[in-house]
């Protein structure tokens, strides 16, 4: 797994139309359409190439510069899985980055795994969709109450058996989601 990098974001719990019951409770999802990132950051230029930050302080100045309360977020930490996954070809493929933006992501101390999202990367930069939540796959599948695999063996089988193919366009990368502190 490569780091990635930091995001706050608002957790939402699960929207009644995902009809899970019991689960999820909470959306932990990497992609913003449910549990909502702090800002749009992308116009500032301050993240790395996997569209995140190399460390939660880069975020909390970004914040302080522009007004923007980090009350009550949630620091998420990611790491990406070496290979992206193309549902059409059903083929891995290695993660290429953008080659204009560095990334040296500095580890956290203290953060604790909470699962392992599927996260769709059509565009090759930020994260669009996680099927899980954006397109109901939960509702197909066994996740936690994060709304997120447990383990990242359930992950790579449920894209190689074929759940995603028609959830959003691909590639698609296996991320796993800590929170920090």
């Amino acid at each position: 797994m490569i780091p990635s990098g930091y995001l706050f974001k608002q957790v939402t719990s699960r929207p009644d139309w995902l009809d899970v019951p019991g689960r999820p409770q909470r959306v932990f999802s990497m992609s913003g359409c449910i549990s909502r990132d702090f800002a749009d950051y992308t116009d500032a230029w301050r993240h790395n190439g996997f569209w995140l930050f190399d460390e939660p302080q880069i975020i909390e100045h970004f914040a302080t510069a522009n007004g923007i309360s980090l009350a009550g977020l949630t620091c998420f930490y990611y790491e990406t899985f070496e290979q992206q996954y193309d549902a059409v070809t059903a083929t891995w493929q290695p993660v290429v980055l953008h080659p204009d933006l560095p990334t040296a992501v500095t580890v956290p101390t203290k953060a604790a795994l909470h699962g392992f999202d599927v996260v769709a990367f059509s565009g090759g930069t930020g994260a669009e969709c996680s099927p899980l939540s954006c397109n109901s796959l939960a509702e197909e599948v066994a996740v936690n109450d994060r709304c997120l695999f447990d383990t990242f063996e359930e992950a790579k089988r449920a894209l190689e058996s074929g759940l995603f193919r028609n959830a959003e366009p691909g590639p698609y990368r296996i991320v796993a989601v800590y929170v920090v502190g």
